[in-house]
């Protein structure tokens, strides 16, 4: 059976919807307990995105994505992935 590239892009999306819920969660329940936790979770939140962003950015400007758009489309989505990942690690163990 053939490999679709953009089935498995489609799942991945899926995939990475449902980390970015869950991440949304933690860092509201987060956010909504308030102090200096919170704070700093605001701002990791916010330069964590632009961060995201630019080296994306980067990426696209010195051809790391690829030439075709089913392998730009995977790699940003393993880039978004490994981000959401690591928060959502993260803010798992602080929760527990």
């Amino acid at each position: 059976m053939a490999k679709n590239a953009w089935m498995r892009n489609g799942f991945d999306s899926w995939l990475l919807g449902m980390e970015a819920l869950q991440v949304i969660t933690l860092r509201t329940m987060k956010l909504a307990a308030g102090g200096a936790a919170a704070q700093t979770e605001a701002q990791r939140m916010v330069s964590e995105k632009i961060a995201a962003g630019l080296d994306l950015q980067m990426r696209a400007l010195t051809g790391g994505l690829g030439a075709t758009a089913d392998g730009a489309a995977a790699k940003v989505l393993a880039h978004y992935r490994r981000k959401v990942r690591a928060n959502r690690r993260r803010l798992s163990k602080a929760a527990s």
